[in-house]
């Protein structure tokens, strides 16, 4: 009895939700090798995207397609700067940067330290630790010999603020994301990239966060940063799980009741709150419940494309459409391109 109890006390564990990444992404990723022409086909091949996904803005590519190119390029390319650097950042050189940290009595100090660690791998771009105010930051001053392309401004930050956030626990509040270039065509997909108030024409490239942070210790050690680089490849470049707390309610709601999909007022019961409450604190979590409901439809849509033979009918049931035309008509509005197109690879029309 006792440990049938057990069992039903047993908190459920969350849902992993499905997750998709824009193609943008990925031509930012493969335009290191493209700038010394050099052959993406086969890196595409590899990771089963298809070559017709580049240039289509509506296109997007599965979490686990997008890390595994990540992967192979600096697996087969022996270089974890992707060929956007002048030379080679060499296997082990994240692992190099990220161990020069440990030890160090606080933040501050580790910042100082993967800077100057850093700037002994390369000489095309230093990481620079400002103060203004009650706020600190870091930022990418780059010597201009690179033409400074869009996406190393982007993963660089990324990688380093991740990294920061690792090392203290875990967690790092940027309260600014600074951009020295125009607003990308791509920029709407920033929010869960760049969780922060963005400003861009910058003059240089930075996050700023809450000085105070500085002093915290550092509190990795060894064995936790061998799990780190594990699977760093994946943490340091995928959007990180959300932390809004009522958005992921919602989401993870909405997965354990498919294919039934309820709406508004179902799923704020459900949540115990009232309806207004409901749309409220989605608000001010800058979404929406039908954005999230969409998302997490348009998601798992392309991810059974890329994976499953299923007809239109039986893909418009698992996501709640009335039939295989309304499951079309919104596939199309949320990507740009109807689904038997995705599916084949075809973006011209």
């Amino acid at each position: 009895m006792a440990e049938h109890l057990n069992q039903r006390r047993a908190p459920r564990a969350p849902l992993k939700a499905p997750a998709t990444v824009p193609i943008v992404l990925v031509s930012g990723m493969l335009m290191g090798l493209q700038m010394r022409g050099e052959d993406i086909g086969p890196f595409l091949n590899a990771t089963d995207i298809s070559p017709e996904l580049i240039g289509h803005a509506g296109a997007r590519v599965t979490a686990c397609q997008y890390s595994a190119l990540f992967r192979l390029l600096i697996e087969q390319r022996e270089d974890e700067g992707l060929g956007f650097l002048s030379r080679p950042l060499k296997l082990g050189s994240f692992a190099l940067i990220s161990r020069s940290a440990l030890g160090a009595n606080n933040l501050e100090v580790a910042i100082r330290r993967i800077a100057r660690t850093f700037w002994l791998l390369q000489e095309d771009v230093a990481l620079e630790l400002h103060s203004k105010g009650d706020l600190a930051g870091l930022g990418l001053r780059f010597n201009g010999s690179l033409g400074e392309p869009i996406f190393l401004h982007e993963l660089l930050l990324r990688v380093f603020w991740r990294l920061l956030a690792w090392l203290i626990g875990g967690r790092l509040p940027v309260v600014r994301f600074d951009f020295a270039f125009d607003n990308p065509p791509h920029a709407g997909s920033y929010g869960k990239v760049f969780p922060a108030n963005l400003e861009f024409k910058r003059g240089q490239t930075a996050l700023w966060f809450e000085a105070a942070w500085l002093k915290t210790p550092v509190r990795r050690g060894e064995t936790e940063l061998r799990l780190f680089l594990a699977d760093a490849q994946a943490n340091i470049i995928m959007p990180r799980s959300s932390t809004d707390v009522v958005s992921a309610r919602v989401r993870e709601y909405l997965q354990r009741t498919r294919p039934s999909w309820p709406d508004l007022g179902i799923t704020a019961r459900a949540l115990h709150m009232s309806t207004a409450t409901l749309q409220r604190r989605l608000a001010m979590e800058g979404t929406s419940f039908q954005s999230l409901k969409d998302e997490l439809r348009r998601d798992m849509a392309i991810i059974r494309l890329n994976a499953h033979s299923m007809s239109f009918a039986e893909l418009a049931q698992e996501l709640g459409f009335k039939d295989s035309a309304a499951f079309q008509r919104a596939f199309k509005g949320w990507t740009g391109v109807a689904p038997g197109a995705f599916r084949q690879g075809r973006f011209s029309t």
